[in-house]
């Protein structure tokens, strides 16, 4: 009689960051034997999914959301966290970590099957500067992502004005990756294929501390299992390319 398999598809989740730690040590040829072990862990985790930030878009942490326009308001601050910012009207609500906004449309009826959208196309700094009027009002349709330390801003420009102003801006945007706190329980922000790059990553981040002759070996362990990981990240789609057709005039 075969053996019955267990029927679910939960690791990533149930490995909590105890075990991820716990693991990572192991690679490199120690045990956890303290508290600040697990500390300081914790911090080279918090790290190595910073520099992740750095590598390219993670398609698990786009989401969408939408923002009412305002008439006659420029500027939509996201901020890092709920304790960041202050209540003024220019924050939307419950939309924290936005790394950088990829694409937004302009949306009407959002709520309706007659929902329309209009694309809103993304400038560049000295573009939104060369406006010279940057309250003039109309119809919103492009808009330049400003990145501080502790929010994002997303200028608007034309702003609304009162036809525009009960419509949304639906967007998409990159999230950052949710911090390893002080409970060790926890499972992490990271998909199941993200998993072995990010122990391997972990090990080779305390190899720097703890075993510095691993740290070649860990490192190429880390870089050829994130590789991967990035290869098969998002999802597939049919890629077109149409030539540019050019006439010479006579």
């Amino acid at each position: 009689m075969a053996n019955t398999t267990s029927g679910t598809h939960t690791f990533d989740k149930t490995f909590a960051i105890d075990e991820i730690v716990e693991e990572a040590y192991e690679r490199i040829g120690s045990q956890v034997t303290s508290g600040y072990q697990l500390k300081t862990a914790r911090r080279s985790l918090n790290i190595l999914f910073q520099e992740w930030g750095n590598r390219g878009i993670h398609f698990w942490e786009i989401a969408d959301a939408n923002i009412d326009l305002i008439e006659g308001q420029s500027d939509y601050i996201f901020y890092r966290s709920s304790g960041d910012g202050t209540s003024a009207v220019s924050t939307p609500s419950n939309i924290y970590g936005v790394a950088d906004v990829l694409e937004a449309q302009l949306r009407s009826n959002r709520t309706a099957t007659t929902q329309s959208d209009s694309a809103m196309t993304k400038v560049d700094r000295s573009t939104y500067a060369a406006f010279s009027n940057k309250l003039s009002k109309g119809t919103p349709n492009q808009y330049w992502v400003e990145r501080f330390i502790d929010n994002v801003t997303i200028h608007v420009y034309p702003t609304p004005d009162s036809s525009n102003a009960s419509k949304d801006m639906h967007f998409y945007y990159i999230k950052r990756i949710q911090d390893v706190d002080s409970t060790y329980t926890d499972a992490t922000d990271v998909p199941y294929r993200f998993v072995p790059c990010m122990v391997s990553g972990l090990a080779f981040y305390l190899a720097q501390k703890f075993n510095p002759q691993l740290v070649q070996q860990m490192k190429l362990y880390y870089e050829d299992e994130l590789a991967r990981a990035l290869a098969e990240d998002g999802s597939a789609a049919s890629t077109y390319i149409t030539p540019k057709v050019y006439y010479p005039s006579t």
